[in-house]
């Protein structure tokens, strides 16, 4: 009697984990849209906004960009922006390049985080293609450019004139050390 108790409760916890597992696999779909929409990376509703935006690019106005590159405390790199900003007009394509030197020691893998202030303008702004997609393999003192291609909707609010675009960069290194 204690033993088919006990299978019972087994397969009731097998079940919910079952049944938690197919909810799961549910879930995936929309947190994919989020990180795609956040990202840029593979959301193709966002590149046919980006494909409209460039159809109609206002003209009239102009907003300041500003690129910033972040490294931190842990690790041995260069990275910087090639241009410090740019005056870019709503609706058309552009493109800036960030350099990257490996200065570490050793081959290794990079990938960089980025980030758009202010918050309200970071859903207007766009990019099409760019080096924080994918993680960046490095060879030993390896120094490359690497290309970010981006587009402001021209529906971003009047009040924003000027959008910062920075990102921080971090190798295998920093991590494995920031555990220690």
């Amino acid at each position: 009697m204690e033993q088919r108790a006990a299978n019972n409760k087994l397969m009731l916890k097998l079940l919910g984990f079952a049944l938690g597992s197919f909810a799961f696999g549910f879930a995936l779909v929309p947190l994919y849209d989020v990180l795609c929409d956040l990202t840029g990376f593979g959301n193709q509703r966002a590149l046919a906004q980006a494909r409209e935006a460039t159809e109609n690019p206002d003209d009239s106005r102009t907003i300041t960009v500003d690129f910033l590159a972040e490294l931190p405390s842990v690790g041995n790199w260069e990275f910087r922006p090639l241009v410090g900003s740019m005056q870019v007009h709503p609706g058309r394509l552009y493109a800036t390049e960030f350099i990257a030197h490996n200065l570490t020691g050793q081959d290794t893998i990079a990938q960089a985080v980025p980030n758009i202030a202010p918050g309200r303008a970071a859903g207007y702004f766009r990019k099409t293609d760019c080096f924080c997609f994918t993680p960046q393999k490095f060879a030993v003192g390896e120094q490359r450019p690497m290309l970010v291609r981006f587009i402001v909707d021209p529906a971003i609010p009047r009040s924003v004139d000027r959008i910062t675009l920075s990102y921080t960069f971090y190798d295998e290194s920093t991590r494995v050390a920031s555990l220690n």
